[in-house]
């Protein structure tokens, strides 16, 4: 219990909970005044980490001007992950020191060594020098949760080429439909949250299956359980991958141009004519950044919508490259590429290619925010440089569209590992 080590930030008082009594009165006549930061109130996590970033300031810790979880004393590096840590140092010894520490500024801290399985991923370092990240027992909580654990059915992708999702307003609701037997909601969530840490092969569809989720129906329970069948195929699925000390940053961007639109759809839902982004970042041949958006303004060309993907990727790319920079002038040793941090963008659309390139006024093209523009700095510095890419090499693509068997299972391997 992390938030209750914090003191109470201000009087604050709470109704007894149903069913509770106190030798004074009942609910109607008494309340209770809380004596420690607690759970539930809206700025318990704010206090919890003010305390902590005290307290870690008493033991030497300076906290990054870059990211705020991150935190530096000498040779140890300690991120902060809500109520969770890791600790990076040079010895067991050394961290080991570090825990009697915080423990003796009346921290309660849990020691559970190596990170074998953090935040629900199971970490292994394998003996070839390869690391899986893996979360198949969440896997298997969906798939019980869905109906799916005892099945041999299977998928080859997350979700069908031949169907587009829509609202379907004149479909029968989901959860009139006898043959589901789940909460949308629940299941979203939970696969939501795998797709963010351990599967970025099946953003696009999580992504697309989470916008219905306040009014969902038949097609999307089916879609549901299309990207389960994927999953029941594919349960010990991760990442895999090893560490190539001779790449730094590599940013795939990609946008489908208004690949959704309906016109029979398009006058109750104006997302329709909206385009979608996807972007992969790579740090020394690793995943780090993965997301499959829409894009919140709508594209009025290929060239823009592209143009549009490869600025939003780069907002991902450019704190992080800060964060590593940061890293390495506090005397720790980082993979980048010599004299300085920066990161290849591939990008296979040439006009958006050209328009970061080459910033100019352009007819088709001026009306695009300056707040798409940020990145030419840094381009014209030579931190970022931008390269064209076939579109058969485009990883992004699985971000944004469903793709033939094939074309998904390249781009997995590159993703995966596997």
């Amino acid at each position: 219990m992390a938030y209750t080590q914090a003191p109470i930030e201000m009087d604050m008082y709470m109704e007894l909970p149903m069913g509770v009594e106190t030798k004074y009165g009942g609910s109607k006549s008494h309340v209770l005044k809380l004596l420690s930061n607690i759970y539930g109130q809206k700025q318990a996590g704010r206090v919890w980490n003010q305390y902590l970033v005290e307290k870690l300031a008493k033991i030497g810790f300076q906290q990054s001007l870059i990211d705020e979880c991150v935190f530096y004393r000498g040779p140890v590096i300690f991120i902060v992950y809500v109520d969770d840590g890791l600790f990076l140092g040079q010895s067991d010894s050394q961290l080991a020191g570090i825990v009697r520490e915080l423990k003796g500024l009346k921290l309660d801290v849990e020691d559970q060594g190596h990170p074998a399985d953090y935040v629900g991923v199971n970490i292994r370092h394998n003996k070839d020098g390869s690391y899986e990240f893996t979360q198949q027992a969440l896997i298997e909580a969906i798939l019980t949760d869905v109906g799916l654990i005892n099945s041999h059915k299977g998928k080859p992708v997350p979700m069908s080429t031949s169907k587009v999702l829509h609202a379907h307003l004149k479909s029968k609701c989901f959860y009139d439909c006898q043959q589901f037997d789940f909460n949308y909601r629940s299941a979203i969530g939970k696969l939501n949250y795998l797709a963010q840490t351990s599967r970025p092969d099946i953003i696009y569809a999580i992504h697309m299956l989470a916008r219905w989720s306040s009014n969902p129906r038949l097609e999307h329970g089916e879609a549901v359980l299309y990207l389960c069948m994927y999953l029941n195929k594919t349960r010990g699925l991760g990442l895999k991958f090893t560490p190539d000390t001779a790449k730094g940053f590599e940013c795939y961007a990609d946008a489908d141009f208004v690949g959704n639109w309906l016109k029979y759809t398009a006058d109750v839902d104006p997302a329709t004519a909206k385009s979608r982004s996807g972007w992969y970042v790579f740090y020394a041949g690793v995943p780090i950044i993965w997301a499959s958006k829409l894009q919140t303004q709508i594209a009025l060309s290929t060239t823009e919508a592209e143009y549009i993907a490869l600025s939003c990727a780069l907002r991902d790319v450019i704190p992080i490259m800060q964060l590593v920079n940061e890293v390495k002038k506090c005397g720790f040793k980082v993979i980048c590429t010599a004299p300085f941090v920066y990161c290849k963008a591939f990008e296979d659309n040439a006009g958006a290619l050209e328009l970061a390139r080459l910033p100019k006024l352009r007819p088709r093209t001026k009306h695009i925010n300056v707040c798409y523009h940020h990145f030419r700095e840094h381009v014209r510095h030579g931190i970022i440089k931008i390269f064209p890419i076939k579109t058969d090499f485009q990883t992004a693509d699985i971000a944004t569209k469903p793709i033939s068997q094939n074309s998904f299972v390249r781009h997995r391997r590159l993703l995966c590992g596997q």
